[in-house]
């Protein structure tokens, strides 16, 4: 069986379905690695890094599509509006589809995915329980959202969040109000809290 791990096509993405660390796991199992040029360069990992743990380089889209038996890939199918259906082509006739598909989202693109006979897997819709825990993508997902909109709030605040004692007097911390305690909201508050809000 080959896993391959396409460049993230969708716009502005920087994630990489797989990281090197990953590799030697997935050959353990008895997988072979595909990795297409750059597809974690985006994410900080070179394609040595890649090669360095048993994963071989491929240079061409189309070929990592046609030599792989599953794909693993962030945002694929319908998540993907701007290369989903056309990588979805290049996949081989009863392949494996791995990753965040958005599957309500374009019934047209099922109908592709039933008729190529590509089993599909989309992450989003695993159920956030206890068992699944390490496939819990939306939960990963929304705690870095979290994190990431207290910085940015922190940088659009017109003042300092902590508290600062100075010679010219004492700064107050800031006060945060964020909306919803759901995963995202919950590091968001304790982000905000750690950097002195």
């Amino acid at each position: 069986m080959i896993l391959g791990v396409p460049k993230e096509s969708y716009p502005d993405e920087r994630r990489v379905a797989l990281i090197p660390a990953f590799v030697e796991r997935v050959t353990k199992l008895g997988l072979e690695v595909l990795v297409q040029k750059d597809a974690g360069a985006g994410a900080g990992f070179a394609d040595h890094l890649y090669a360095d743990r048993g994963a071989r380089i491929i240079p061409s889209r189309r070929e990592l599509y046609g030599s792989s038996d599953i794909i693993l890939q962030v945002r694929a199918a319908a998540a993907n509006p701007a290369r989903g259906a056309a990588d979805l082509r290049l996949m081989k006739r009863g392949s494996v589809l791995i990753g965040l598909l958005d599957p309500y989202a374009s019934k047209e693109l099922l109908h592709v995915l039933a008729q190529r006979r590509i089993t599909s897997f989309a992450m989003e819709l695993i159920p956030r329980i206890t068992r699944a825990q390490d496939m819990d993508v939306l939960s990963s997902m929304a705690s870095i959202s979290g994190y990431r909109a207290a910085l940015l709030a922190a940088c659009a605040l017109p003042r300092m969040y902590p508290m600062l004692i100075t010679a010219a007097g004492t700064v107050v911390p800031a006060k945060v109000f964020v909306v919803g305690a759901g995963v995202a909201g919950l590091q968001a508050i304790a982000t905000a809290h750690r950097i002195g809000a």
